[in-house]
């Protein structure tokens, strides 16, 4: 895609993720996608991060130049004439700022909503802090990892890069009709985690079905460092 909609940066990405069952997704695949697989998993991602230096078609709007998300994800590939396209597709993504949750929903037909958020980035001697709360039903939910400082490359065929490597985004708008855009950034790196914690009521958050969650244990949390991205203007399919 030739025109950007919006530049940024996201930058230290918490990623916590689930084995699922496929079943529970396949209501909210989008038209022509399929789910995603990786060594014979199906993963969901819950994602906190901070937004920063935003511009939309190169404006900077403001006071929303920097603002904080989470989201819960899954991942899937669709097949654009022999070319498979690997993408996400958002149960649900939480703002502080009313004004990205209208554009977001209204332009690309998005599942954001407006919520009281905060973050807490420290460091400490060797270490980092990274926090992300947000407020549901006035609770305060919260991820939060200690990690070290020196970053290090994903490893070829690693799970880091099977999360992070998905470049298209896929938003279902009924059953005949899918939003695609395109994420470009370079590759990642990550900080080698050392401890972390979540209070999170997924139930409350994200619906009945994900309510499980809240107990579950991730098979792996990550924080990677982020990057400057680029979002396409994106098309239907």
């Amino acid at each position: 895609m030739k025109n950007n909609f919006l530049t940024a940066e996201w930058r230290k990405l918490i990623l916590v993720n689930y084995s699922i069952d496929q079943a529970l997704l396949r209501p909210y695949l989008p038209y022509k996608t399929e789910l995603d697989i990786w060594n014979d998993t199906c993963y969901a991602s819950l994602v906190g991060f901070r937004f920063m230096d935003t511009k939309i078609k190169g404006f900077r709007i403001p006071f929303h130049a920097a603002f904080e998300e989470v989201n819960l994800r899954f991942y899937v590939r669709y097949n654009d004439q022999g070319e498979w396209k690997r993408g996400a597709v958002f149960i649900q993504e939480i703002v502080p700022k009313r004004t990205v949750t209208w554009a977001a929903n209204t332009l690309f037909k998005e599942h954001y909503r407006t919520r009281p958020m905060t973050h807490a980035w420290e460091q400490l001697d060797n270490r980092q802090r990274v926090e992300y709360k947000w407020k549901e039903n006035n609770v305060w939910n919260s991820m939060h990892v200690t990690a070290g400082l020196p970053l290090l490359d994903m490893p070829e065929g690693s799970e880091e890069e099977f999360i992070t490597e998905h470049y298209w985004g896929y938003t279902r708008v009924n059953e005949k009709h899918t939003n695609e855009y395109h994420v470009d950034h370079p590759r990642w790196q990550t900080y080698e985690i050392h401890d972390y914690t979540l209070d999170v009521n997924f139930g409350d958050n994200y619906g009945a079905p994900f309510a499980f969650l809240k107990s579950a244990k991730p098979t792996s949390v990550f924080l990677a460092e982020g990057s400057t991205v680029k979002v396409g203007d994106g098309r239907s399919i």
